[in-house]
C-alpha cells in the first residue's frame, strides 16, 4: 500500500502541467470564499482554462489561468477573465481591462513585442501596475 508523504511540494520542481494543476487548485480555493464553484476544463474552451460559476448570482465567467501577469491579443474582445499570481497574491479581472491598465501605466503596448507578437507578460509588474491591481486581488 502506498502512503502519501505529507510534505509541501516545491513549485519550482513541478513540470508545466503540474504547475497548471497546482495554480488551478490555488485560485479555485480562493474563489470558493467568494461563492464560486470552479470547473477545470480538459481543453481550452473559447479561450478558457476553467469556468467560475458564481452560486449567489448564477453568473459564469470564463477564466484563462496564467502563471504570471499576461496580456495576449488572442484574448481580446472575447469576454475572458485572466487569473494570475504575483508573489503570494492572486488577481482576477477581465483581460481587456487588464490590457487597458497595462497601456495606461506602462509603455509596453508601444513596444515591438506587442506589435509583432501581441503577447506580453511580467513576473514582476511595475509598482504603478500593482497599485492599480489592488481592487482585483483575491484573498484574505
Amino acid at each position: 500500500m502506498t502512503r502519501v508523504r505529507w510534505e509541501q511540494v516545491d513549485y519550482a520542481e513541478l513540470n508545466a502541467k503540474q504547475k497548471e494543476v497546482y495554480n488551478f487548485q490555488k485560485i479555485a480555493a480562493l474563489l470558493a470564499d467568494y461563492g464560486f464553484n470552479c470547473i477545470r476544463l480538459s481543453h481550452d474552451w473559447k479561450g478558457a482554462d476553467f469556468l467560475a460559476l458564481h452560486m449567489p448570482s448564477d453568473d459564469v465567467i470564463r477564466v484563462q489561468l496564467k502563471a504570471r501577469l499576461t496580456v495576449d491579443r488572442k484574448y481580446e474582445n472575447k469576454g475572458l477573465w485572466i487569473a494570475f499570481p504575483v508573489n503570494e497574491d492572486w488577481y482576477l479581472l477581465e483581460h481587456d481591462k487588464l490590457r487597458d491598465m497595462v497601456g495606461e501605466r506602462t509603455p509596453a503596448l508601444e513596444n515591438n513585442a506587442w506589435r509583432q507578437d501581441g503577447l506580453l507578460s511580467w513576473a514582476s509588474p511595475t509598482k504603478a501596475l500593482l497599485n492599480a491591481l489592488v481592487p482585483y486581488r483575491i484573498g484574505p
